[in-house]
């Protein structure tokens, strides 16, 4: 059977009870499935780097010569402004004991001063597994809180901290941004369709698609081994319903047309998915594809989002193409109520463009002078860019929530009265008989604050020397510090030295991210150009709507740069603009597949100028209505506590808008008109007869 045919299924007369009754037994299985997809997210992977960088080796030896090592720290730090007290130390005594009881071993650091006599330290490494962890940095957390003399500032910080604060800030977050998403697409839908019921069917196909997602995302983490984080768990929400959205409004809004032109709802659904199937596919098959090409990043977090986002586009292309149809076609007409589409005699002949008033004027001025709309909406695209000398990259620990948390202010306690480095200190781990030229030879590094004794292991053949930095963990400084350490630890003669910790981490992973940047990017367009070719059959046209792409993307990052530097977060999480672009560029596109695809049919009926300007007449509204959709379903991700998140949303939102307001709307019909047949060059549109095509009377008037 033909895709076609097989697309036409949920039209029949008894297919489309057919296709309920599938999607009702989908449901039953799919439902307590989605709900245990919490119980396989595996979070380890958001700050985990490749096995081939230095300082994923450097854990890796540790764990072998210290295994103690594994243990994350928890990190309290004291502070009296006017100096410690007695009763203030006596107090620092007493949590150290009592804090042996949730320290792995019971091994608690004794306290280390500061040189001002106003701060002191304690550290323990806690349990490896998640629960206990979490439990015993709870019970410190409570600790410190109570009762501690009036005028001391305690708080908990270290990787344990941090760790447990990211999953405080999440926790319930992922009800509110459903309920965020799903409240903001039914509003946006209410006013789409101004009907009372209309509204509702899109919106749980699109609920039924996220649960069977969920599902099959459960089942290929809990049995395939796929990796799912809370930022892919994330993302897949916002990607179902935005998606999944965003061709139930192609469908629905290409249904009703037909509606117009057939007595029978079942033929009018038929055409309707035969016509619409296309583009839908071709959109469905974009994203996905893309999102799978961040297989080939090396970044652990940014690989994993691929398969779990394709997952997703799979399901909302799956329930929008066959649930959707069968359930509009099972209550007819009266949903559309009070605008129903009657069924009107000769509406095959009738000008279509007419009942678009905004879009037919649009359609006008873009006519009227092609070449001064696009190159007046190229250069304010160019001009948006700009914004982008306002963002930085790389995101500061402390800048990480977009709320006070617990261990940013601690690390904030530690950096005003100790090295910068004190909560972080770079590891050097090398070859035992090498440990005083190692320890000499960092102690000449400039930035380095100080170096400890080293640390033998059990066997007797490495050493772990702990290298204090100047600067703040997370810092440029530091980071150029560690690429000096490295230099001068490689060079010691059999040491076979390894330098990790927080700031190496921090260094691999932005080297890991340029390298995925290099790779990933082309890769993308790459496959998006592709299938545009395959798509339009044409070059020039694909060509044409690449450079779009790539010219929004950039604008996008500018317009972004100028709101994120207004919300007081500029510098970008280093795996942000990767991800932005793939999802830029694979849903940007879309809308200009939507048109593109709808041009090639009228062009092929009309001849290319009205043919272009009926497509964008037609298609104008709803496509509109779903780039405000999908930008506004990306804008629910600014409920997340998480600043990367918010960053994530701004972006995307602002570049969606971008490509559906003026990409899709001003400069790709002014550039295709300026062209003339040759944006299909070299496939058969290319070759039409130029001889004149009577003009439409909708559009000549205007």
């Amino acid at each position: 059977m033909s895709p076609q045919r097989l697309a036409g299924l949920p039209a029949g007369r008894r297919g489309k009870y057919a296709v309920l009754l599938l999607w009702l037994a989908l449901l039953v299985a799919a439902g307590p499935l989605a709900v245990k997809l919490g119980e396989v997210q595996d979070n380890s992977t958001l700050g985990a780097l490749p096995a081939g960088a230095e300082s994923s080796r450097a854990v890796q030896r540790a764990e072998t010569a210290f295994p103690g090592s594994r243990h994350p720290l928890a990190i309290a730090v004291y502070v009296r402004d006017t100096g410690l007290t007695p009763a203030d130390r006596a107090r620092v005594d007493a949590d150290r004991a009592a804090f042996a009881a949730y320290a792995d071993g019971g091994a608690v650091s004794t306290p280390v001063a500061s040189a001002d006599g106003r701060a002191l330290l304690l550290s323990l490494p806690v349990s490896l597994d998640d629960e206990r962890r979490a439990d015993a940095v709870g019970a410190l957390k409570d600790r410190l809180a109570d009762g501690a003399p009036p005028g001391l500032r305690a708080a908990l910080t270290g990787d344990a901290a941090a760790e447990h604060d990211v999953f405080d800030a999440f926790s319930g977050m992922d009800g509110a941004l459903l309920l965020a998403t799903a409240l903001t697409v039914a509003l946006l839908l209410l006013v789409t369709y101004r009907s009372p019921v209309l509204w509702l069917i899109p919106l749980v196909a699109v609920a039924v698609a996220n649960q069977l997602a969920g599902a099959v995302v459960y089942l290929l983490a809990r049995h395939a081994g796929l990796a799912v984080d809370f930022q892919s768990q994330t993302i897949l929400t916002v990607l179902v319903f935005g998606v999944g959205v965003d061709y139930a409004l192609l469908l629905i809004a290409r249904y009703r047309e037909e509606l117009r032109r057939h007595a029978d709802r079942h033929a009018a659904m038929a055409v309707a998915l035969r016509r619409s199937a296309g583009a839908v596919c071709a959109s469905a098959a974009t994203v996905a594809i893309g999102l799978l090409c961040l297989l080939a990043a090396d970044l652990p977090a940014t690989r994993g989002l691929g398969p779990v986002g394709a997952v997703g586009i799979a399901a909302a292309l799956l329930a929008m193409t066959t649930l959707l149809p069968a359930v509009l076609v099972l209550c007819g007409r009266w949903l559309f109520w009070p605008f129903v589409p009657r069924y009107t005699p000769g509406a095959d002949t009738r000008d279509r463009a007419a009942d678009h008033g905004v879009w037919r004027r649009m359609a006008g001025l873009v006519a009227g002078r092609p070449r001064a709309v696009w190159l007046g909406t190229a250069a304010a695209l160019a001009a948006l860019t700009l914004g982008i000398g306002n963002l930085g990259l790389g995101l500061p620990d402390d800048e990480a929530f977009t709320t006070e948390v617990g261990s940013v202010a601690g690390q904030r306690l530690i950096a005003a009265h100790f090295p910068g480095g004190s909560a972080a200190p770079a590891e050097i781990l090398a070859a035992a008989g090498t440990a005083d030229r190692v320890v000499a030879a960092a102690r000449a590094v400039p930035g380095v604050a100080e170096v400890g004794a080293p640390e033998h292991s059990a066997d007797g053949r490495w050493v772990r020397v702990p290298a204090v930095l100047a600067g703040a963990p997370d810092s440029d400084a530091a980071r150029d510090t560690v690429t000096r350490l490295r230099a001068a630890v490689h060079a010691v003669p059999d040491a076979r030295a390894l330098v990790g910790g927080r700031t190496a981490t921090v260094l691999d992973e932005e080297r890991t991210v340029n390298r995925d940047n290099r790779v990933v990017i082309p890769l993308v367009l790459a496959v998006v150009l592709v299938i545009l070719v395959l798509l339009l059959r044409s070059l020039v046209a694909p060509l044409l709507l690449m450079a779009s792409v790539v010219l929004s993307y950039a604008a996008a990052m500018g317009a972004a740069g100028l709101v994120l530097d207004a919300m007081g977060h500029p510098r970008l999480f280093v795996g942000v603009p990767l991800q932005a672009f793939l999802f830029l560029v694979a849903l940007g596109v879309d809308y200009t597949i939507f048109l593109m695809t709808r041009a090639r049919e009228e062009v092929a009926r009309i001849g290319h100028r009205p043919g272009v300007l009926r497509a964008l007449t037609v298609t104008g509204g709803v496509i509109t209505s779903a780039g405000v959709v999908l930008a506004a379903t990306f804008g629910a991700l600014l409920v997340l506590p998480l600043v990367p998140s918010v960053q994530m949303g701004v972006i995307v939102a602002l570049g969606i808008l971008l490509d559906t307001l003026l990409v899709r709307s001003l400069l790709i019909p002014a550039l295709t008109l300026d062209l003339g047949v040759r944006t299909w060059w070299p496939g058969r549109l290319a070759r039409r007869s130029s001889q004149p095509v009577p003009p439409e009377p909708a559009l000549a008037r205007t």
